[in-house]
């Protein structure tokens, strides 16, 4: 099944946008096939400014309606408690939150930018999409990672090869509280080494210290940028540290 046919048959959307790869992709084709159609972003402490930032321009540059929800995830215990299911905490509010507004607005299909590459058991949360009936376009129609970026390509879309984006909690590792203190820092420590030039990389806390996983191809400007980086990251952690076992590219 094409989008085009599977939008045929669904004409009523709307959709739970994040403004990455994936959901930048289905906002395009529903925004070309559906009759209406309708973006929700969810807006925590758990994703940085430039991710709510990417999905405003994704929305404008397509002339959708965006509509912003904002949700104060660390108000759950069962969510910054950080047990190793923690995203199906955070989906089931992450969506309870958007399927309230959809219905307000006369929406009664939810979908989601899950696609053919992702794995269930991979994704703690993808449980939670089961529950809520959450829809996967891309999934359904056999759409993976890479023909979504040749795709998004082909579209003119900006986030084609933007890199994959996981929420700031897993920088925290399981077990550990998640605090508004910790996603801030992590948040701050990222948005500077963007600016650096480093990208598809992660800044995971290590006790009071910052672990740096860059790709390979990165390692090398880390080290002649030393001084600098480790100048900054030092105003929140006690130590930077440097992980050789790079990220895979």
């Amino acid at each position: 099944m094409e989008l085009r046919d599977y939008f045929e048959k669904n004409p009523h959307v709307a959709l739970a946008f994040s403004g990455g790869v994936d959901s930048a992709y289905l906002l395009y084709a529903a925004n070309r096939h559906a009759k209406s159609l309708r973006a929700y972003y969810v807006k925590s402490a758990f994703q940085p400014q430039l991710e709510l930032e990417d999905a405003m321009r994704m929305a404008e540059q397509l002339g959708v309606e965006l509509k912003i929800l904002p949700l104060d995830l660390l108000e759950d215990s069962a969510i910054t408690a950080n047990v190793s299911n923690r995203c199906y905490f955070c989906k089931r509010k992450i969506f309870s939150t958007i399927l309230e507004a959809a219905q307000k607005d006369g929406f009664t299909l939810i979908i989601d930018g899950t696609n053919a590459s992702d794995e269930a058991e991979d994704r703690p949360g993808m449980k939670a999409l089961q529950e809520f009936s959450i829809a996967s376009p891309l999934r359904l129609c056999g759409l993976g990672k890479d023909e979504i970026r040749r795709r998004s390509k082909e579209a003119g879309l900006f986030t084609w090869n933007k890199p994959a984006y996981s929420c700031l909690a897993t920088r925290i590792p399981h077990g550990e509280t998640i605090t508004e203190e910790k996603l801030k820092k992590t948040e701050r420590a990222e948005a500077y080494l963007t600016t650096l030039g480093f990208s598809d990389f992660r800044l995971r806390l290590l006790g009071s210290s910052a672990k740096l996983q860059l790709p390979t191809s990165q390692l090398k400007q880390a080290l002649e940028m030393r001084d600098v980086i480790v100048k900054e990251l030092r105003k929140d952690y006690s130590a930077v540290l440097l992980d050789l076992e790079a990220r895979d590219e």
